[in-house]
């Protein structure tokens, strides 16, 4: 199964009928087809995509994830702070918009479990918004404007792609990088080498605003972060 090749339904059927006695029993434990579908296309079988829906449901009750609104903490801080947010308005495609500027981060001063739960909020807020029966998976725009060294945080990415593909799974639909400097050329390898091919071949280097224009209207983009 790719990304866009459909998902047998005999798959599908089957993995509905192991969920439906875990989601009677208690409700949360629910996933619509979309999600199925996801988890199906991500592990490939039903046996692995069933095991992954568990681990997912059990690391969002401990996690905590439905606390993380705008009033919690460390999301509020995070937010006034400009580390990112999920935009108004969608690319082209009508995916729902991750924008991180790069250059308000600094890998020396940031608590990594704080940023860490700050992006699990940003992935929700971002998958809350996707109209799933046209298009289910997001853009995530690194605008790397003012980037120095220091906003460099490879624990942070790593931790990122661990949330992508283990607890959204085939959410990723583009990741653009965007103003991207010389100095970056030197990170790009390391991060690509944690990336499996499919997931490479999602990000994008946009060097202009005409390339640019093919993915989002520039407009969109916030201008007070």
């Amino acid at each position: 199964m790719t990304e866009n090749s459909p998902v047998p339904e005999e798959l599908l059927q089957d993995l509905k009928n192991r969920m439906k006695l875990i989601s009677e029993a208690d409700p949360e434990q629910y996933h619509n087809d979309f999600s199925l579908k996801r988890y199906l296309r991500a592990f490939k079988t039903v046996d692995s995509a069933f095991q992954a829906i568990l681990k997912t449901n059990k690391w969002r009750k401990e996690y905590g994830v439905s606390q993380l609104t705008p009033e919690h903490p460390i999301v509020k801080k995070n937010l006034d702070e400009n580390k990112a947010r999920v935009l108004k308005h969608r690319d082209m495609h009508g995916r729902p918009v991750v924008y991180i500027p790069a250059k308000n981060h600094n890998a020396n001063e940031r608590d990594l479990d704080e940023l860490t739960k700050f992006i699990v909020y940003c992935l929700e807020e971002a998958c809350k918004k996707c109209f799933e029966e046209v298009i289910d998976n997001l853009c995530i725009v690194f605008d790397l404007k003012d980037f120095g060294i220091n906003c460099m945080d490879y624990q942070l990415i790593k931790n990122l792609i661990w949330l992508l593909s283990r607890h959204y799974p085939e959410r990723l639909g583009v990741c653009l990088i965007i103003n991207a400097p010389t100095i970056f050329s030197g990170c790009w390898p390391v991060i690509k080498g944690w990336l499996d091919e499919k997931t490479a071949g999602k990000v994008t280097f946009v060097n202009s605003e005409s390339d640019l224009c093919t993915y989002l209207i520039p407009d969109i983009l916030p201008t007070d972060m």
